[in-house]
């Protein structure tokens, strides 16, 4: 069967409220955290419509996520925009609270119901700290016709304040993700049916991401598309168009789609990021409102 699997960092999914950008704690005010609307302000409205519009957009079955609150958040969301979404909405959602001081976890909504179910956040490194920023959830996806596919979703390290210097830590991340699969499905786990997705937080070359990404037994599939069309992000600091989203699949899921391309959908990316000349969502701004600074990815598979 043809299953549709995608990845998406949806900047933010939260439910609480957040500082305004002109606030700053008085002397006097340290320590008290009260409700004041002239100091804080709720997540927009009208960004979680445009994050929904593009999201629906993609019509994924299965869809990894980065940056969400916790479960009860994305409940809400998929409830409230449930218009957008295929089929009328994601019936299995799953999120485990994951190491992320900013309680931004990664997550997985699907169509189709989850089997077993682990999660890699106590995974440690040899000074006693967990590997993982948030998680690398491990969900076994129990499709119609008997099969499963197994899919691993990413957000690594960021490279906030210095790529170079956060290299490190998004190369030991990759590493355990290879090992995960290995101790999965076996020395050669490209025979198994397996998807890993995510904001893996870096672009190529990038000695962080050579340990996952260099296995003879997975294909990065975004390679598939023209090197000018991968890109997935826009940071206006630098100006910048970079790939941080992948899509990795298992040489044997590789090998039964040779024709199969990745799809990027743009239209909620904010107007400054001029690359993209397309139509925007309706209701997109030069800055904000918008869906997201990564845009979502889908491949279609045959399973």
């Amino acid at each position: 069967m043809r299953v549709r699997i995608g990845t998406f960092n949806v900047e933010n999914l939260f439910a609480r409220f957040r500082f305004r950008s002109d606030f700053s704690l008085s002397q006097g005010e340290q320590g008290i955290w009260t409700i004041d609307n002239t100091k804080f302000a709720p997540f927009s409205e009208k960004h979680h419509r445009i994050t929904a519009q593009a999201l629906g957009a993609i019509h994924a079955d299965i869809l990894g996520l980065q940056e969400v609150e916790n479960l009860t958040t994305l409940r809400r969301f998929l409830r409230q925009f449930k218009h957008f979404m295929p089929n009328g909405g994601y019936p299995y959602q799953l999120l485990i609270d994951g190491n992320d001081p900013r309680l931004i976890d990664v997550a997985l909504i699907s169509q189709y119901p989850f089997g077993a179910i682990r999660t890699h956040q106590f995974d440690l490194a040899p000074d006693g700290n967990p590997i993982f920023s948030r998680d690398c959830l491990e969900v076994e996806v129990r499709l119609p016709h008997g099969k499963s596919l197994t899919v691993l979703v990413n957000h690594f390290k960021s490279m906030m304040g210095d790529r170079q210097q956060t290299m490190t830590t998004r190369r030991a991340q990759a590493t355990r993700v290879a090992e995960i699969l290995q101790e999965r499905f076996g020395e050669d786990p490209g025979q198994a049916a397996w998807v890993v997705v995510g904001d893996l937080n870096d672009y190529l070359p990038s000695e962080g991401l050579e340990p996952l990404l260099e296995q003879p037994w997975l294909e990065n599939v975004m390679e598939r598309l023209p090197a000018g069309d991968r890109w997935t992000h826009y940071f206006a600091g630098g100006d910048k168009y970079n790939q941080l989203d992948y899509v990795l699949v298992s040489r044997s899921l590789a090998q039964a789609n040779p024709n199969a391309l990745p799809e990027i959908e743009r239209r909620g990316l904010p107007q400054r990021a001029s690359r993209f000349q397309g139509k925007r969502f309706g209701g997109v701004g030069h800055d904000n409102p918008k869906a997201s600074d990564h845009c979502p990815v889908v491949i279609e598979l045959e399973v």
